[in-house]
């Protein structure tokens, strides 16, 4: 598997993946995946958007999505796994990027939200080091119109990429 920039040739394959997420976990992305705009702009120069890529195929991508005014020192990051291919290590490697592209972006903390009931991917991250900092009850609503809490962890880039250097990951970005 390869971690790589996502570039403008890569919309096709984006559209694709996209295409095999499932109607019910596109309630939780915050864009209109639908949109093939949507997907242009992730393309554009300045994003910071990071593909898995295997056999050609994009099984996951990840976003590190500066935020504004008093809180420009904090990025938001975004995970989105094929669900073929969920469980098998590929969010662990895009989160790990995430957090080198949030040094790089010169951000002093990160931030993540999941919907609290998902275990699986609240687990991933505390093992990145993220720490629950808030739940907010009934906060989401999905497709079938059922509210759901959603938690945000966050977690010190400063500390997140030394604890990627300590496990023998290199910080450098390819």
């Amino acid at each position: 598997m390869e971690i790589r920039q996502l570039e403008e040739r890569d919309q096709p394959a984006i559209e694709r993946f996209i295409a095999r997420i499932p109607e019910g976990d596109r309630t939780f992305f915050k864009e209109d995946v639908a949109d093939p705009d949507v997907v242009h702009a992730w393309a554009r120069p300045g994003a910071t958007r990071v593909l898995a890529v295997e056999d050609d195929a994009v099984v996951g991508l990840a976003a590190v999505v500066p935020l504004h005014s008093w809180s420009s020192h904090v990025g938001e990051v975004r995970v989105i796994v094929d669900p073929g291919r969920r469980g098998k290590g590929v969010g662990r490697a895009l989160a790990q990027r995430a957090i080198l592209e949030a040094l790089e972006l010169g951000l002093t903390k990160m931030v993540v939200e999941v919907i609290a009931e998902q275990e699986s991917t609240v687990n991933m991250f505390r093992s990145l080091g993220f720490d629950p900092e808030a739940v907010l009850a009934d906060h989401v609503r999905d497709r079938s119109g059922e509210l759901r809490d959603l938690m945000v962890l966050a977690h010190s880039v400063d500390a997140a990429a030394g604890a990627l250097q300590m496990a023998g990951v290199s910080t450098e970005l390819n």
